[in-house]
């Protein structure tokens, strides 16, 4: 039983009256449930259950609180060894109406940023659990971390859901089109293969309203009149009042060094708002399924694409929590690029009903990927390697090529070097480095494909305008760190070009000195193909912190159509996601912060991304298990005309990177190598 009320200041009380009206404001509550919470350690376990666990049932069975329980089958699992009595209670609680099931997937995965069907095992294997442990199958899923793309919709139909749960706020901070009474009802979201999926609203205003109250950062007139009823201005809206963490009440996981102290009972705290609420003849709690009666209402039930080019990937909360954080920040790229290789070895194997594929769900969690421990990364990284050993994977080393190369060029190349510039030149391809700037791109011609240069750099005033009168370069790389001077590859060079006869190419390498360590760059065209190959390997030390970017393509605005441009690549599913820029003006890596250093990305999830317009295109691919790259773009109206760049990261910096773990990953800190390819086609 929860415990009796405690003694609070009159303030913090519902100030105002009941109204004697028959509209009211409806309101759901979601409560999400993971034991595989980044900073909780295993043996913290049992009290997550006891203190955070248990009164969320206890709100369904005293209160008649129609509570949504959001779990993934790796947690309920757990929770079943832990303490199975709350396992049967949820499952009663669920067949005599009480609670409703949420679903998401075996574990908390990042949808967009891994492959397909890790995304269909992910909820393949979730199904398994539920009906195991519960004897039932949910039809409403919420989206992992609220991390959605356009891909998803397509995962869930398959996979039986008949509606998600997706964050309402950045979604719509790009499409000031939708009118904003539609947050407060059901539409549909699309993808862009023509399927469409109902989704009700989360609200991240909402829940941290909620959770400030709950902890005592609002008074309750603050929290109800001045918040609570400004959604009461008409009648039939929705509000999911809370739609976050069960963890966060009457327990602190050590996430953040400021992290308010317990100083009241806090599940009696909502215990006391939500009877409250219920005897207030302005407000009414419903299921989170009775939501989608609404779809038929005249605000209800539009076709809404929830991406766009500005955030193809959209991710609750502020945009210090965006899609980085869980791709290329920290050990992310290390421990992605890992489960990339697993992934690649049993993509064309095993199917994905396999038991193998729901470890390695569970090794995409997202939660080894923020907030962990020392502790919790060391058992981490042994489990991977543990799955690696039994199916006999090696995780690929990679490296610049190198051999017993011939000095001695092939007839049908054409090599010219005057001053700075080295140009190469085959028949399908004719491509001019900058000696002077690291080898970067400084002219790029497919031959087959246009009689202009595609991509390569815009010098010093290309651009009439001051904010851009800059030299923009392309292929090259640049590390920064928070507060020191930004270290590049743009130095001059002393090519070394080689013959490789095996593979038929030419490659170019040079090496560059910086402050923090050597850079070895590499430029390689074949004598038949038109593709250039890039290389990086920087021997720099691993625990730097700061944002790692490579293989910048300029587009030249001269060879593309403003007004067809568009970029496209997969977010987690098997079709092209494309993205049209319409005039916009965005920076996927602009800085948010002196702690957050980028805004957004690609995911990149078959290894491609393509920009271009509806006459020709170049297209960049890596290999995800070398280096799990994040693409970014960068789209800009200047007068009239744009600038328009790709770029791929390889780390960034926000509150969930930490030094001290590096070298759990890569204790010998090898050096770092990145290799990508650039083609083009009409």
């Amino acid at each position: 039983m929860l415990s009796e009320p405690s003694k609070r200041s009159p303030t913090d009380i519902l100030t105002s009256n009941p109204a004697e009206s028959s509209d009211c404001l409806s309101l759901v509550v979601l409560f999400h449930l993971n034991l595989a919470f980044s900073s909780i350690e295993i043996e913290q376990r049992p009290l997550v259950v006891e203190r955070c666990y248990w009164p969320v049932l206890r709100l369904a069975s005293e209160l008649n609180l129609p509570v949504a329980i959001e779990v993934t089958g790796y947690t309920l699992e757990v929770v079943a060894e832990l303490d199975p009595r709350w396992v049967d209670r949820l499952r009663g609680l669920i067949h005599e109406g009480k609670c409703e099931l949420i679903g998401s997937g075996y574990a908390q995965i990042i949808g967009p940023i891994v492959p397909d069907k890790v995304n269909t095992a992910n909820l393949y294997w979730g199904h398994q659990v539920y009906q195991k442990l519960l004897g039932i199958r949910p039809t409403i899923a919420l989206v992992n971390e609220q991390a959605y793309s356009a891909s998803l919709v397509s995962h869930y139909l398959r996979a039986g859901y008949q509606a998600i749960v997706m964050e309402w706020n950045n979604p719509y901070r790009y499409h000031r089109e939708w009118k904003p009474e539609w947050r407060y009802y059901p539409q549909y979201a699309c993808s862009q293969m023509g399927e469409r999926i109902p989704v009700i609203w989360n609200n991240s205003i909402a829940f941290q309203k909620f959770q400030q109250y709950i902890h005592g950062d609002l008074e309750g007139y603050e929290y109800v009149d001045e918040y609570l009823l400004s959604h009461l201005e008409a009648k039939d809206r929705v509000l999911m009042l809370y739609g976050n963490d069960a963890e966060v009440f009457n327990f602190r996981p050590g996430r953040y060094a400021t992290e308010a102290s317990i100083k009241v009972d806090e599940w009696q705290k909502i215990y006391d708002l939500v009877n409250k609420l219920q005897a207030d003849g302005r407000f009414e709690f419903i299921p989170v399924s009775n939501v989608l009666e609404r779809l038929s209402s005249s605000l209800g039930g539009h076709d809404l694409s929830l991406e766009s080019s500005e955030d193809p990937i959209p991710v609750k909360k502020q945009r210090k929590y965006n899609i980085t954080r869980w791709a290329v920040t920290g050990t992310d790229l290390e421990i992605n690029s890992q489960c990339w290789s697993i992934y690649n070895y049993l993509k064309g194997r095993v199917s994905y009903t396999d038991p193998v594929w729901q470890e390695l769900c569970y090794l995409w969690s997202s939660d080894f990927r923020t907030h962990i421990t020392a502790k919790r990364l060391i058992d981490y990284e042994q489990r991977l390697k543990t799955l690696a050993d039994e199916l006999g994977v090696v995780f690929v080393t990679p490296q610049l090529k190198s051999g017993n190369w011939n000095r001695s060029l092939p007839p049908q190349l054409k090599v010219e070097r005057r001053n700075r510039w080295l140009t190469l030149e085959t028949e399908k391809i004719k491509l001019r480095l900058n000696c002077d700037r690291g080898l970067c791109i400084d002219r790029l011609w497919f031959k087959g494909v246009s009689s202009h240069w595609l991509c390569g750099t815009l010098h010093h005033g290309y651009y009439d305008d001051i904010d851009w009168v800059d030299e923009h370069f392309c292929g090259h790389l640049i590390f920064q760190s928070p507060g020191s001077r930004c270290i590049d590859d743009l130095k001059p060079v002393d090519p070394i070009i080689q013959f490789d006869a095996d593979e038929q190419k030419i490659w170019v390498t040079g090496r560059i000195t910086t402050e923090l360590g050597t850079i070895q760059k590499q430029v390689g065209i074949g004598l038949t193909s038109e593709q250039v190959d890039l290389g990086y390997e920087l021997d720099f030390p691993k625990d730097i912190m700061g944002y790692l970017r490579c293989g910048y393509v300029m587009l030249n605005p001269q060879a593309f159509e403003l007004d067809s441009l568009f970029f496209a690549t997969h977010n987690g599913g098997n079709q092209l996601e494309t993205f049209r820029l319409d005039d916009k003006s965005f920076d996927h890596h602009r800085t948010v912060s002196s702690m957050v250093s980028s805004m957004c990305g690609l995911g990149v999830t078959e290894g491609t991304v393509i920009l271009g317009d509806r006459y020709h295109q170049i297209q960049v691919t890596l290999d995800k298990a070398e280096a799990a790259l994040l693409g970014m773009v960068t789209a800009q109206r200047i007068g009239n005309s744009y600038f328009f760049r790709l770029a791929f990261s390889a780390r960034e910096v926000d509150e969930t990177a930490k030094k001290d773990l590096f070298y759990i990953i890569d204790p010998d800190n090898n050096p770092s190598v990145y290799r990508l390819s650039i083609t083009a086609q009409c």
